[in-house]
């Protein structure tokens, strides 16, 4: 599926949901729905956000170069040590540019999870996903999608990149080891 055609669907979701909404708002007066999972009451905001930019990534262009190449990876600084993910082009602890480029470990440890059931307009065409924060090897944490149905903190993991579908770009996730 190409992305106009995951924005054309999307624009047809919102589309039928605000059609909703408005029976709603016209019954009751207030755009309160109850969530259907859970039944919770939810409030929503009938104001839509139509979100498009651009983000300068020149100096952190070898990240997107090596999720072509199969790796994650991030900036470290040579005068203290720090390493940065998402990786950075300055190091606020030195104040210097140009950090050197390394290669993100495989190996961590999930520290914490959550399970995304609400989700933004722009994620609505996923299922329910697990967003994780894993301490790496080298001390470093990373947050990303963890790949898989049965999650729990001090699960040991992999970092590895991946190709978002339907979207059809590269990122990474954790995969259980």
């Amino acid at each position: 599926m190409s992305v106009n055609e995951v924005r054309e669907k999307l624009q047809k979701e919102i589309s039928q949901s605000i059609r909703g909404l408005d029976s709603v708002i016209r019954a009751s007066g207030l755009p309160i729905i109850n969530e259907q999972k859970t039944n919770n009451p939810l409030w929503v905001d009938v104001r839509e956000i139509d979100l498009r930019y651009q983000i300068p990534v020149k100096k952190v262009s070898k990240f997107f170069e090596g999720l072509k190449q199969g790796k994650v990876m991030a900036t470290k600084c040579p005068k203290c040590g720090s390493i940065y993910f998402p990786p950075q082009d300055d190091c606020p602890k030195c104040k210097i540019s140009n950090l050197d480029w390394v290669e993100m470990p495989e190996d961590g440890e999930i520290v914490a999870f959550t399970v995304v059931n609400v989700k933004p307009p722009s994620f609505s065409h996923y299922q329910d996903y697990v967003v994780g924060i894993a301490k790496m090897s080298n001390g470093v944490n990373v947050l990303a999608w963890v790949n898989s149905k049965e999650v729990r903190v001090g699960m040991k993991v992999k970092l590895r990149v991946t190709k978002r579908e339907p979207e059809g770009y590269l990122t990474y996730e954790f995969i259980p080891a």
